[in-house]
């Protein structure tokens, strides 16, 4: 008996349960806009209204003549199933039950006019708007709303449909029970398509969002990994030369103190240890990114073929990327302002750089233009220009991920400078960077030794 019990409470349970969700479900009013179109705009709007003063004509006019209804009642049942339509543009659960009940009171007020055996009969319980009427509604309910709530709204419209003509019926009718049962089916299985490619779509969108968002994220952190690789050459050079002047510095002092000779014994460690260090670094970055230690551009290297142990390219070889890129099929103009002057090697590195993939995206991107390379050295900063002129033919397909420009701003930023790119003179292109440096002077020991 226990046992029994405990079915019965546990089927008791699911039942609440079940009915909770189909509250939640149907007894609602939210607002859920029918979205518009992109293309068509309000277009999809306007029909629905158009096909809902159609609708509430033609039932009006059915239940009054074949129905025998009196307009008093005959224009409420009518003006529901037309409503329902404009109401589920905005709220499609409320829309439906309007719909539902509007069919209910109008069959019960058919079927008490119905005279047996006077040889008119009337399409009941659906009337045929307002078939046409509910139809349109699930439609635009289940473009909306969960597949669950439409397969709860289809299921209750089927059980009403069967109340109405299995359980009460009527006296004399053309049934139309099953042909709105099947139509009503076939809409709702629609519309969840509809509304799951729809939502596939925006969801694809998303994920392509994302995808760009974080392909544009590895590259920057690729291409700053890049740069802190480049310029490990230039760090060590500076800490090796820090090492060498504390151990010769106390050979060039007569009598040094100990102290003093503790001292640069001291700095001379610190740089060997900061020297061991950036090797490990460097060592971890290489081992992160093997596939980029020769660099990404080599149609344009600067003739030694960029290999991973090579000296890090200055300004010095710019003539030799502009020879090779010559040899690639580009014509290439240089010019250069200013009082050239060897600068700290970091910019002159940063320099080539911007150089080098600038020229590679006119190689790519701008097939038969033109391009002119400027250098103008100024007091207080360095500019790097290089302009193309429009291409004359299309451009290949690229298998680059198209963030050279990201890769030239960094490191403009990264000595404090800027960079800025975008058409230039009709259908042709303008890089320009400004990069800070040191003003000139005589005792300046960058400009005494020179880039590495």
């Amino acid at each position: 008996m226990s046992r029994l019990n405990g079915v019965v409470d546990t089927g008791a349970e699911h039942i609440r349960r079940w009915l909770g969700v189909l509250r939640d479900d149907l007894m609602t009013t939210r607002v859920d806009p029918l979205p518009p179109s992109t293309w068509l705009r309000w277009l999809p709007h306007g029909m629905v209204w158009l096909v809902a003063i159609g609708v509430f004509a033609g039932d009006l006019a059915q239940l009054m003549e074949s129905g025998r209804l009196a307009f008093s009642i005959a224009f409420p049942v009518a003006l529901g199933h037309s409503g329902a339509m404009a109401l589920a543009l905005w709220r499609p659960v409320p829309a439906w039950w309007l719909s539902l009940a509007a069919t209910v009171v109008g069959a019960l007020a058919v079927r008490a006019e119905m005279v047996v055996g006077d040889g008119d009969s009337f399409t009941w319980p659906w009337s045929a708007a307002g078939m046409i009427g509910h139809i349109l509604v699930l439609l635009l309910l289940a473009l909306r709303v969960p597949t669950r709530v439409s397969v709860e709204a289809l299921a209750l419209t089927a059980l009403v449909t069967w109340v109405l003509q299995g359980l009460i019926g009527a006296r004399d009718y053309d049934p139309t029970g099953q042909l709105a049962v099947i139509l009503c089916t076939v809409v709702v299985v629609l519309g969840s398509a509809l509304r799951g490619r729809r939502e596939a779509r925006a969801e694809l969108g998303r994920q392509a969002t994302l995808t760009a968002e974080e392909r544009a994220r590895r590259t920057l952190l690729e291409e700053r990994g890049r740069i802190a690789r480049e310029l490990h050459d230039v760090v060590a050079h500076h800490m090796s030369v820090i090492s060498i002047q504390a151990q010769v510095a106390p050979h060039l002092v007569q009598d040094p103190s100990d102290e003093l000779k503790e001292n640069l014994a001291g700095i001379r460690q610190n740089a060997v240890e900061a020297l061991t260090e950036l090797r490990r670094v460097l060592d971890v970055l290489r081992s992160e990114h093997p596939a980029a230690d020769d660099g990404r551009d080599h149609d344009l290297a600067d003739g030694s073929g960029r290999a991973p142990h090579a000296p890090q390219p200055t300004l010095g070889r710019l003539a030799a990327l502009v020879e090779n890129t010559r040899a690639a099929g580009l014509t290439v103009t240089t010019e250069v302002t200013g009082e050239r002057r060897p600068l700290p090697p970091g910019v002159e590195l940063s320099a080539f750089r911007i150089a080098q993939e600038a020229l590679s995206n006119v190689l790519r991107h701008a097939p038969g233009a033109t391009a002119h390379v400027t250098l103008a050295y100024g007091p207080r900063a360095l500019r790097v220009e290089v302009v193309n002129t429009a291409p004359t033919r299309e451009p290949p397909p690229s298998s680059g991920a198209g963030h050279g420009l990201l890769g030239m701003r960094e490191r403009a930023v990264m000595l404090g400078g800027t960079l800025t790119a975008g058409p230039w003179s009709g259908r042709g292109y303008r890089v320009e960077a400004r990069l800070p440096v040191p003003a000139p002077t005589a005792t300046d020991p960058l400009t005494q030794e020179g880039p590495a």
